[in-house]
Formats: C-alpha cells, structure tokens, sequence
C-alpha cells in the first residue's frame, strides 16, 4: 500500500462564509445596483402597478387546452354525463384565473401610460365573460385546423395523434387564444402566451397576425410569421418558413415609424408554402393557390395560380479513381 500522503495546505472550515472585505464589495455593487435603477437608460419594473404572472397565465393555457379539447387533457374520465359539470367547474377556473390576469394588465398599461383607471378590475371581469364566450367558436375553428393536420399529413395515424403530440396544433391553438385577447386590446398577455407557444415548439406566431381556417403547419421548427400577415383559408406551410418585414432603418425612430403599419407580407387562400422559404414585405401578396417553392426568396408579388420555385442547382458527381482501381 501507497503511503498517505500529508498536505500542509488544508482547507480549514469557516462558520463565517463572507469575509469583512468580501462583505464590502457586496454592498458597493448593490449600491450600484440601485444607482442603474435610477438611470433612464436602463429598464426596471420598481414601483409600478403588479404585471401578469407568467405562471398563472401558462395555467390558463393549460385550463384551456381541456375546455377546447375536452376529454384529451386534465380529466380524461368523461362521459356525456359527467361533460357539463366538468366544463362548468373548468370555466369557473377559468373565469376567476383569467379576469383576474386581465385586470392586472391593464392596470399596468394604465400605470405605464400615466392614466390611472380604478375600474381595471371590473373591466378585467367584463373582458374574461367576453372572451369564455367565444370558446364555442374557438372550438369550431380548431377542430378544422385539426381536420387539416389530418388531410395534409398522410404519416398522422389519427386526429387523436395530432391534438396530443403535434406543435403546429399546439402553436396554433396558442395564437388563436391570444389573437381573441389581441383583438380586445389586452396588453401583455397575448405576446406572454405565444412565445411560451413558441419556446416549447419553435413556431413563432405573432398574436397580431390574421389567419384563417384550416391552417396547417407541418413539422413547424423555425416558422416565423409576423404581426401584421394576412394569411387566408386552407393554406399549408413547412418547417423553417417566414412571413416577416423588411429590415427596419437603423435611425432610432425607424421601429415608432413603422408600428402599426403593414409590414409583413399577404398569403390568400389554398397556397403552400414549402420549407426555409422567405416572404417578406407589407405590399407582397401570394396569390390564390400558389406554391411557393423550398428555400425560395420573395419581397414581390406572386399572381394567383403561380408557381414559384429556385432553379436546381447543378450537382457534380466525382468518382474516387483509388476504390475503383482497387487501391
């Protein structure tokens, strides 16, 4: 056996984990710290009305994926029975959740725009009633987007498959939670719940963007569709695909000029969009059943009935001369 060896230089144990100097530097960077608060320049949410909580608003998504796919999430053990008072205790859930996460938004928009109002709470009651009204047709549309992952996707074994493992269907039922709320002018909330959407799934929906029925997105990584696209019925579009705006001017009033304005591009019904093409442009528009070909690069127009596509490129073929003589 080796013999022990004996270190002169041993960690010797210290109740006291912060030194006298150590505690003086902690101090001097808190202190500046607090100095950066009061900067201009830098952001901080010190002394204002209380924001949204991402959790609880994660929490409504959830809620809401098993009131429009009843059966699928939550509690799965349903019956025509047991459907109406599982649903009415699930919209209580929601209605209390959601009114009281709208309330919180738009007591913060108030706060940041210098206009306080002392009725958010019962506007946020009002807006929650407005939007689980809606949930019927909400239903509805999903369930054609649904039918559209179905008929596009000849590897979906079934429409069961897809509610419960597709991130298109996921991303999309997002955006189309968030654009109801969008439409209402709720702050906050919208763009908190889709880029949760797209955290989990790749898929970047803006909630501003206008999409009709039976939208299908197929693999969806990367996909990038902006605020203020026009996209119409039936329209099917793959992985790495973006419906975006033309670079913004780097003069610092470049971004204020341009919110508001249609920026991103106009897709009309029944076009495909295949994968890693880019559209880009507020004046473009892609006419009624066009196919818009893979890595293809547009800020013009495309008529109706159009194919758009890159010309292949030309491959070459080298032949190793060693292995063909053996050596």
């Amino acid at each position: 056996m080796s013999p022990i060896t004996k270190f002169d230089d041993v960690c010797e144990f210290q109740e006291d984990t912060i030194l006298p100097l150590q505690e003086e530097r902690l101090r001097s960077t808190v202190a500046a710290m607090v100095q950066t608060c009061k900067e201009e320049s830098t952001v901080d949410h010190v002394g204002a009305a209380l924001i949204p909580s991402k959790d609880e608003i994660i929490r409504i998504l959830g809620i809401l994926q098993d009131l429009l796919f009843p059966g699928f999430f939550g509690k799965q053990e349903l019956s025509s029975h047991t459907l109406e008072y599982h649903l009415g205790a699930e919209m209580i859930q929601l209605y209390e959740a959601l009114s009281a996460q709208i309330s919180r938004s738009i007591r913060h928009e108030c706060r940041r725009a210098d206009n306080i109002c002392m009725k958010c709470i019962e506007k946020g009651r009002e807006e929650a009633i407005v939007f689980i009204e809606k949930l019927p047709g909400l239903r509805r549309v999903l369930s054609r987007d649904v039918m559209a992952h179905y008929d596009g996707d000849p590897a979906a074994k079934s429409l069961d498959e897809i509610v419960f493992s597709y991130p298109g269907l996921y991303a999309i039922f997002v955006y189309r939670v968030a654009h109801e709320l969008f439409t209402r002018q709720i702050p906050l909330m919208p763009r908190i719940m889709t880029e949760h959407a797209h955290s989990l799934t790749g898929i970047d929906i803006n909630p501003g963007a206008t999409i009709g029925s039976d939208f299908f997105i197929d693999h969806g990584t990367g996909v990038v569709i902006g605020e203020t696209t026009h996209i119409g019925d039936r329209v099917r579009i793959y992985q790495g695909v973006t419906l975006g705006a033309l670079s913004v001017p780097r003069e610092s009033e470049g971004g204020n000029a341009l919110r508001g304005a249609k920026r991103h591009p106009t897709i009309e019904d029944d076009v495909t969009i295949y994968a890693q093409a880019t559209i880009l442009g507020g004046d473009t528009v892609i006419g009624a059943r066009c196919v818009i070909g893979g890595n293809v690069w547009l800020t013009t127009s495309a008529p109706p009935d159009t194919t758009v596509f890159i010309e292949p490129p030309r491959h070459i073929f080298k032949e190793d001369r060693h292995k063909i003589s053996g050596d």
